[in-house]
């Protein structure tokens, strides 16, 4: 069987044209509040109406900062500034991975945290990462499960190699940020995790789910019309995309197991080559400020869990976030390895997925 794939594979982080990247100018502040400081952002491309409303043109309101944007999923908005370092992006927002490849390759500046009145707020794990990256943590996402509960029952992840999932599976990407999670699922699954035998284990039982396997998807909206058409029902989905495909599919459920999840952390730098470093810093602040990460947390917003230490949300403000219960039994993935292997990963990845 050959799974339906939408995006590239290995090619995605050779070729930066493959995947559509739009930079678009965002409604700013009025002219008489204007600073004359201008700042470029790269950001996901998800939920771009919320972004703008919720985070880019209040930070132009308050700061006087003129505000582009570049819009586009992580890798490759990292891949595109790898090769042209003098673009003119000021920050970008990562996920961890990519964060760690991006100050490995020394694309970041060195941060000043006493620049960053806010960072006191965030814990210690994550001022640690921050240090770490040079990249500060505004968010923090997980991994789990989103399924039709008129077609199926879903409790833990084994369930996942049911044989009554037969071509009714959905999975991330081995490319994407929750693509590596996959993977340690399935090295969970194998009773071995893939740091212990460098992913063996978890290649055997992926061999074993593949029949399950329907898609391996690079975008989480490309599964909003799979549910609807009932091609697919079930998906494993990081939890910032389970408001957007509940809006368009209100019956679809969405389970943590109590077994664990694997956290990733959504991540802002300033590039080495920024020029606009004043206003990066001021756009880094604005990001993890009480204010703004109270905001950004509403599923009516970006449904982002919030890493400021000063928010607390409600058990409803909660629900689908990387919060509270569901935050302290989030497992880390060790990037710096994830990162090591993947070129090998990705070639076990298509022999086992494309054959």
């Amino acid at each position: 069987m050959h799974l339906k794939k939408v995006g590239l594979l290995a090619a995605s982080f050779l070729l930066i044209g493959s995947v559509a990247i739009s930079a678009t100018a965002c409604s700013s502040s009025s002219s008489s509040k204007s600073n004359g400081e201008t700042l470029t952002v790269s950001t996901f491309g998800l939920s771009t109406k919320q972004m703008r409303n919720d985070v880019l043109n209040p930070f132009s309101k308050e700061s006087g900062v003129t505000v582009k944007t570049q819009f586009g999923d992580s890798s490759t908005r990292l891949t595109q500034i790898e090769h042209n370092s003098n673009s003119n992006i000021d920050v970008i927002e990562l996920a961890q991975n990519n964060a760690v490849t991006g100050n490995k390759k020394k694309l970041f500046k060195k941060l000043d945290f006493s620049k960053i009145s806010n960072f006191k707020y965030l814990t210690k794990s994550e001022q640690k990462l921050a240090r770490e990256t040079n990249a500060v943590p505004y968010t923090v996402n997980s991994i789990g499960i989103i399924y039709n509960p008129k077609k199926v029952k879903i409790n833990d992840w084994k369930d996942l190699w049911d044989n009554k999932l037969k071509g009714k599976l959905a999975i991330p990407d081995i490319t994407t940020t929750f693509g590596p999670a996959m993977l340690y699922l399935a090295g969970d699954y194998s009773g071995t995790s893939v740091t212990k035998d460098n992913g063996a284990s978890a290649f055997k039982a992926m061999e074993k789910l593949k029949p399950n396997i329907l898609k391996t998807y690079t975008q989480s909206s490309d599964l909003s019309n799979m549910f609807k058409s009932g091609e697919i029902d079930v998906a494993v989905v990081g939890d910032y995309a389970v408001s957007m495909l509940q809006a368009t599919n209100p019956d679809l459920k969405y389970t943590v197991p109590t077994s664990g999840t694997y956290a990733n952390y959504d991540n802002v730098a300033i590039l080495k080559n920024s020029k606009n470093s004043n206003a990066a810093y001021k756009y880094i602040n604005f990001r993890i400020s009480k204010a703004i990460q109270k905001k950004v947390a509403s599923s009516k917003s970006l449904n982002n869990a919030p890493v400021n230490t000063q928010v607390k949300l409600t058990p409803s403000e909660a629900t689908n976030k990387t919060y509270g219960s569901v935050a302290k039994r989030a497992k880390t993935i060790d990037f710096s390895f994830v990162n090591k292997e993947m070129p090998t990963w990705i070639s076990k990845w298509n022999k086992i997925m494309n054959h």
